[in-house]
């Protein structure tokens, strides 16, 4: 298959521009991507978050660039994850959908990766924290008791240190380079989403035995460090996790490879889990908001990234470094877990005021936070309103690093490394978002057009959430402030705006 040659970063960088072909490795500068999960746009100090301090991520805007108009692909995690790695909508390919913990890979082996494009280029690469692309080559059927056959390895990954979905799915144990980390003999792992084991105590039928969180919806199965999950689970032992010890976990691997790394060129998926349930941070970052435990859980993932900016500069590489820090979704503040997350806003706003949230159509679903950081190339405390979207972010990182993507691998991805880096204020023309119920967006800088869908205007099953379904095309005025709340849908008085926008999506879908 012969490649195409991505737009170098001479061509871009004016540090670079006596570089001929790729940069050489000296020149290549490391990347860390930072990925929160279930992070509002309004979750972060320096977004207008009340009631909870993030210094770190404060110092990374100050020291970078900040985004005002960034967007993940997708309202949902797995589809989210799935755009970013390989470049490629999610909803183009069946089985992209919020994943189970058993899942098979949705990521295969033969598809070309962010990771893929990195390692072609020189770099060292590792995957850390919250992965829910699945694992292994065939939905529950692993042996979790034996090295995967199908794992990140496969994708990219020199290293990786993951939990297989999410903290509320079973199993509950790190998956350290394809096979369950601490091991334990004595108590085998089995993993069921079908049917409990027997003499399995469960949320539902032992409500006694849920010591640190109960469920306010489902949730309600597997019990492992006196919180039920979703999913089935016996076994474990001593490999385990324990909640509040997660976020220090994915941390130390994290600070181990960077040290161990320092010398050479590496990229690094750092995918936290802290603001996603059940959030149970460590005791040390009790109280540290006023919000309980997921204000204290945004307070967890500020110290992970204090974390990794000290230990940049402590090693002398922050200068070559560049850190991005974004989200895979909107926010959801009762996502199963009776934590007192609603009660506690006290005035905040997850989303900074943007309408609906995780799972929706509106813009608080899929608008996130999105800072940028390397010294003496991107600018100091800058705002941009570049219209931005993590569905881009493969082919720009590939004319940074001058890496060549394969013909047909990354079809989506737009090559954007003026926008990603502060230095073009427009972005992309449009960009495409999807919700749960697979209802596509397209954003424009002036225009936010939904197609008709199907369902209930709000998540029946538990969540407090505008869905932005609708069986009438919507169209939001992005220079009004009705607009940019999307408070009045301007698609009656503006036809030929709606035809234009579904053209696009029309066009989008032909694809192959």
């Amino acid at each position: 298959m012969k490649p195409i040659t991505i737009v170098p970063a001479a061509l871009i960088l004016p540090a670079l521009a006596a570089a001929q072909g790729a940069p050489a490795a000296k020149e290549k500068p490391n990347v860390i991507m930072i990925y929160a999960d279930d992070l509002g746009y309004g979750d972060l100090e320096c977004y207008g978050a009340k009631n909870v301090r993030t210094p770190a991520v404060n110092r990374l805007a100050d020291e970078g660039t900040r985004f005002t108009n960034a967007h993940a692909t997708a309202a949902t995690s797995t589809p989210s994850r799935y755009s970013l790695l390989t470049g490629r909508y999610a909803w183009r390919d069946p089985g992209t959908d919020v994943a189970a913990g058993d899942a098979a890979m949705i990521v295969k082996p033969e598809q070309y990766t962010m990771a893929d494009m990195f390692k072609s280029a020189g770099y060292a690469t590792a995957a850390l924290g919250k992965w829910h692309l699945g694992l292994g080559s065939e939905t529950g059927r692993q042996d979790w008791n034996a090295p995967l056959p199908a794992a990140l390895g496969d994708l990219g990954f020199d290293y990786s240190y993951i939990m297989a979905a999410t903290a509320d799915r079973v199993p509950c144990v790190f998956i350290e380079n394809g096979q369950v980390a601490n091991w334990d003999p004595e108590a085998p792992i089995q993993v069921s989403y079908k049917e409990n084991f027997p003499g399995e105590p469960t949320g539902r039928d032992n409500p006694e035995l849920l010591y640190n969180l109960r469920p306010s919806h489902g949730h309600n199965q597997a019990i492992v460090n006196g919180i039920s999950r979703i999913g089935y689970m016996k076994g474990g032992g001593k490999a385990l996790w324990k909640d509040e010890d997660i976020a220090d976990s994915i941390t130390a691997r994290a600070t181990r490879f960077i040290e161990d790394h320092a010398g050479a060129p590496f990229f690094m998926y750092l995918a936290t889990n802290d603001v996603h349930v059940p959030r149970f941070p460590h005791p040390r970052h009790r109280g540290k908001s006023s919000m309980g435990l997921r204000g204290d859980a945004i307070a967890q993932f500020d110290a992970t990234v204090e974390s990794v900016l000290n230990l940049l500069d402590s090693l002398g590489i922050a200068d070559n470094t560049i850190v991005m820090l974004s989200s895979d979704n909107g926010p959801v503040v009762d996502d199963g877990y009776l934590d007192q997350a609603e009660e506690l806003l006290n005035g905040h706003s997850p989303t900074g005021g943007l309408r609906g949230g995780k799972y929706s159509c509106f813009e608080g679903g899929t608008r996130v936070p999105l800072i940028v950081r390397w010294p003496g190339k991107v600018k100091a405390g800058q705002t941009s309103e570049a219209l931005v979207s993590q569905i881009d972010w493969l082919a720009s990182l590939a004319q940074l690093t001058g890496a060549r993507v394969p013909r047909g691998a990354a079809p989506d991805s737009r090559p954007q490394l003026p926008a990603l880096l502060g230095q073009d204020h427009a972005g992309a023309p449009y960009v495409i978002e999807q919700a749960s119920n697979h209802a596509l967006s397209v954003r424009t800088p002036r225009w936010k057009y939904i197609e008709p869908s199907k369902g209930k205007p709000r998540i029946p099953w538990g969540p407090n959430i505008e869905t932005g379904y609708l069986l009438q095309p919507q169209l939001y005025d992005q220079e009004t402030t009705e607009g940019r709340l999307e408070q009045h849908n301007a698609a009656p008085a503006n036809p030929a705006e709606v035809g234009r926008l579904a053209a696009i999506l029309a066009t989008e879908r032909a694809k192959p």
